[in-house]
């Protein structure tokens, strides 16, 4: 398990008392946390309050049901959780999306709720704070499916200082304020 000083931004954050973290080290922590509810665990039953959300078609969303977690990374700032049988759900989201761990079969409420996944041991339902909704869910097959979805870049979490100097500076770049 990381510490908190092992994600420097999330613990100046915290420190500093600030409501958001960046988005990097959200999904760091997620991932971390995914990890000690839902790895090993069977997926039941997936629920999306809007069809807006699923930008994929094949392989189709009940393929995914009655599957074991076997897996979970990171993808850029996605997180993705590996199946049985190869198969990805690739989580998108974006700025106002939180994921919950509630008691299975937990309601899902439009329109902050967008999708719930019911597993053996209770459900991730996964919110979105913001009118606009920009969070995305796709269900791909194998690392063919997730390489056409990496958004490319060096890993800013592995890299060390020259290589991200490097990079930085190697052309112009709109950095975010937070």
């Amino acid at each position: 398990m990381r510490e908190l000083s092992d994600v420097p931004y999330l613990e100046q954050s915290l420190r500093q008392g600030f409501a958001r973290v960046p988005e990097l080290p959200d999904i760091v922590v997620y991932i971390e946390a995914l990890e000690k509810r839902i790895l090993g665990q069977r997926l039941d039953h997936v629920r999306i309050a809007s069809p807006f959300l699923l930008r994929t078609a094949v392989p189709p969303l009940a393929d995914v049901e009655g599957k074991s977690v076997i897996q979970l990374r990171r993808l850029g700032k996605r997180i993705c959780i590996g199946l049985e049988n190869d198969i990805w759900l690739v989580l998108h989201l974006m700025i106002a999306g939180r994921l919950h761990w509630k008691k299975r079969n937990a309601k899902l409420s439009p329109p902050r709720g967008l999708a719930a996944f019911d597993f053996t041991n209770g459900t991730l339902l996964w919110t979105e704070a913001g009118s606009k909704k920009r969070a995305s869910l796709h269900v791909v097959a194998g690392e063919a499916g997730l390489s056409a979805l990496d958004p490319g870049g060096i890993e800013v979490l592995e890299s060390d200082l020259a290589t991200f100097s490097t990079v930085l500076t190697s052309a112009n770049h709109t950095l975010k304020r937070h």
